[in-house]
């Protein structure tokens, strides 16, 4: 995918990258989207917009925290987008490399997992802002990156929610509400790698990029760092509220606990009496089929009856 915009209208897209040099003409703003890129690819980049060597290896190897890079040509910058694939209840990574001149913006994709779509919508959303170039090009790009992140907090902020309802619940799901806290703190976690440090990616080009970033596009950054601040906080009260409830489930099933032990042993109490006296005076009283086999067989039958439904009460009220 590629674009170019020249006085704030988008006047050529879709074009190869060996042609991406005829496209500077003019106040053009020029946007290459490389997928899967080659070694050929990269060494075009390099040649065309004087890339430094450390930034290519840097999108080459992957991996890298969320970061910005100063070079004398151009800015490198490395960011993740959050998405829960499919719906699924695991929170996905999706890594992006970004190059940035004064006239263009390089994105690097190792793979598909970055919604590049979003950026495109995005941008036709706000073609008013098309004027300023690359500091609007690379403005949507980090605006839809940041309110992914809201999209994912919002949704694990609900699912805190519907788990402290289980919680509290009559029936307890102990077991369930485990696994889903430490799915939703390992969540968070993620979150929070890939959030967090976007504060240092965002603050440097408010302050020290007036030759990439126009003046009127400064706002709109500020209000990207507030939302990064936001994100950073809510991320941060999401991560105390998880570890919260799961010290108040174990404070539950220690009350439970010990309301079981306390039945357990009144009932072991009031059986202990009988049980005492008895044995106490050596009663050995006739009963029926006493001296018979019978006999025998219907006290085992009794016991072995009797403690199998202790053990079926006991189980379903979860005291074993």
């Amino acid at each position: 995918m590629s674009r170019q915009y020249r006085d704030g209208a988008l006047v050529s897209q879709g074009f190869p990258l060996d042609q991406i040099d005829e496209h500077f003409a003019g106040k053009s703003a020029v946007w290459y989207d490389l997928l899967r890129p080659t070694q050929a690819d990269y060494k075009i980049l390099a040649d065309e917009l004087g890339l430094h060597e450390l930034a290519i290896e840097d999108s080459i190897k992957g991996g890298q925290r969320a970061k910005i890079d100063h070079y004398d040509s151009h800015l490198f910058i490395n960011m993740y987008q959050a998405n829960f694939p499919n719906d699924t209840a695991e929170l996905d990574l999706a890594e992006l490399a970004i190059f940035v001149t004064k006239d263009a913006v390089i994105t690097v994709r190792q793979n598909d997992a970055f919604q590049m779509e979003d950026v495109v919508k995005r941008w036709d959303e706000s073609a008013e802002l098309a004027k300023y170039g690359v500091a609007f090009l690379l403005w949507g790009i980090l605006d839809v990156v940041i309110d992914n992140y809201f999209k994912v907090i919002e949704r694990l902020d609900t699912e805190l929610e519907e788990l402290e309802d289980l919680l509290f619940d009559s029936s307890p799901r102990d077991t369930v509400i485990q696994k889903r806290s430490y799915e939703l703190r390992k969540s968070l976690v993620l979150l929070r790698r890939a959030a967090v440090p976007m504060r240092e990616v965002i603050n440097p080009l408010l302050k020290h990029n007036g030759d990439i970033l126009h003046n009127e596009m400064l706002p709109y950054y500020q209000d990207l760092y507030d939302h990064t601040m936001r994100v950073a906080d809510w991320t941060d009260s999401l991560r105390d509220l998880v570890t919260t409830l799961l010290e108040t489930n174990l404070t539950l099933q220690g009350n439970r606990m010990n309301l079981v032990m306390k039945k357990v042993t009144s009932w072991a109490a009031i059986i202990a009496v009988p049980t005492a006296i008895t044995g106490y005076y050596g009663q050995n009283i006739p009963y029926w089929g006493f001296g018979e086999a019978v006999g025998v067989w219907s006290s085992n039958i009794l016991i072995v009856a009797i403690s199998g439904g202790l053990y079926w009460v006991f189980k379903k009220r979860d005291w074993l």
